[in-house]
């Protein structure tokens, strides 16, 4: 059983006041009242938020391939002063999204800032590229690895095949879907264990790194900043990485009206999340280097595997397991989250009406959850995943430049806009800028992949023309909407 969800209002006249879809009547409207409103219930606790927010970041890519950055940068010093610059920029970032998650009360993430920023077309075309592709695509990169690593124990003398990795991988994500629809409680728990669960497979290799410094290990440390150097062309790509592997610390802002004491919990979960995953990054990536030299590790397939093999011996069995956790925390979290940014955006009248109802006694937004469901087994079975990600991960960081930027404009445009947690100015102005640039030199850099992604963006625009603002739709369109 589903109902509408109630709807949360904000002052000042902005979007966001539920003037649409899923407003329960006032008390002196005259309209019958509802027996009880259904809203989604405060379940996340500062821990809970927390291991959102860890265990959407850590996914496979810190214990797979940290390669990307080596190779765009050309030096062992340079690759890890990227790792550092990528963790405080993204703490940058995360610290402007607890400002907005502290004034702007109202689950949906990005979408929900563009929209009380800049009004419902970007907001729309936001949510459009990230509902018909980049979750899908997303999800379903992550599951695969998730996949792969799970049947690694069982397949350790041969290939394993790829049909077995791509049902392995759609078990997997329909567990993940059936896990978020049925129960908010049992998926936060999950999340924590498999949060835990990341940080123990760190710790595995970063204790073994620092006995490997004690010792003395440090030859590949030596002459540090010694190789190619860095291009124009290759360090935008780089940060790509960076960022790319830090992404996820906005998640807990999709879920903000689910969140205990926000004002207070937002900010708290966000810097402690960051300080620990830019720790761990970097650590990792020490560790690393103390065992393996940059050649080996550029032609490493999976550098935990690597590693563990030449400092663990059998032990090195585990790291795949972990690794496997590892991506299913990811799946899980990041599931969780977007699914609250489809029921905002179906709730503000830009998705079809099922997709801001509530089951009843789960109170769980489940139209939201599986809507993902059949596009991320299309985008499985059928898409050539990684080209889409390439496409699009431009789009993402045009967007959380453009939110950042959005708080810059409400400085001005609401300055009485009650702010529990304020960010000095400079941090939001460096952020933005970063994104833009990293934005504009992938243009440069490459131009196919970028052009062929902002190309895909820009069909939200004519599909918010046709499905928001065209007032003259067929009956059967309506209908079809949910209108």
């Amino acid at each position: 059983m589903l109902r509408k969800a109630a709807v949360t209002s904000l002052s000042n006249g902005s979007y966001l006041q539920g003037q649409g879809n899923g407003k329960l009547p006032s008390m002196e409207s005259g309209q019958p009242a509802q027996e009880e409103k259904v809203v989604l219930k405060k379940k996340v606790t500062l821990l809970r938020g927390i291991s959102i927010i860890i265990g959407t970041i850590i996914g496979a890519g810190i214990f797979i391939s940290p390669k990307g950055i080596l190779k765009n940068t050309g030096s062992v010093g340079m690759s890890l002063t990227v790792w550092t610059v990528c963790g405080i920029l993204s703490l940058f970032g995360a610290l402007c999204y607890a400002e907005l998650g502290t004034c702007i009360k109202k689950s949906g993430g990005h979408y929900t800032y563009i929209l009380e920023a800049f009004g419902p077309l970007p907001a729309f075309v936001r949510v459009w590229v990230e509902l018909l592709i980049i979750r899908p695509a997303a999800t379903a990169v992550i599951s695969l690895a998730f996949g792969r690593y799970i049947l690694e124990p069982f397949f350790m003398q041969c290939e394993i095949p790829e049909l077995a990795i791509k049902l392995i991988t759609a078990v997997g994500i329909t567990l993940v879907m059936v896990l978020n629809s049925t129960s908010v409680s049992w998926s936060a728990r999950i999340q924590i264990f498999l949060t835990f669960c990341k940080l123990v497979a760190i710790l595995i290799i970063i204790v073994p790194g620092v006995i490997q410094l004690i010792k003395g290990e440090t030859r590949h440390f030596k002459n540090a900043f010694a190789g190619n150097d860095a291009s124009v062309m290759g360090l935008p790509l780089a940060f790509y990485s960076g960022m790319y592997a830090y992404s996820g610390w906005f998640y807990l802002n999709f879920v903000t009206e689910e969140v205990e004491n926000p004002e207070k919990n937002i900010p708290l979960a966000i810097c402690i999340s960051m300080i620990i995953v830019t720790v761990g990054y970097v650590l990792t990536n020490v560790a690393y280097f103390t065992t393996i030299s940059a050649g080996e590790l550029l032609l490493s397939k999976a550098v935990a595997v690597t590693f563990a093999e030449r400092l663990m011996g059998n032990f090195s069995l585990a790291v795949p397991v972990f690794v496997a956790l590892s991506c299913f925390g990811s799946m899980n979290g990041g599931i969780f989250a977007v699914s609250r940014m489809f029921f905002v955006a179906s709730r503000e009248g830009h998705l079809p009406e099922i997709l801001s109802m509530i089951h009843v006694r789960k109170h769980t937004p489940l139209p939201a959850v599986i809507v993902l469901h059949p596009l991320t087994m299309i985008m499985l079975f059928n898409g050539d995943l990684y080209s889409l990600l390439n496409f699009l991960s431009f789009a993402r960081w045009l967007f959380i430049g453009l939110v950042v930027a959005g708080l810059i404009y409400l400085r001005y445009k609401r300055p009485d806009m009650p702010r529990p947690f304020k960010v000095p100015l400079f941090i939001p102005a460096l952020f933005s800028f970063t994104c833009l640039f990293m934005v504009a030199l992938s243009l440069y850099s490459d131009p196919v992949n970028t052009g062929i992604g902002f190309a895909i963006t820009l069909t939200g625009v004519p599909a918010y023309y046709l499905f928001i603002v065209w007032d003259k739709k067929p009956k059967w369109f309506r209908k079809l909407l949910g209108k």
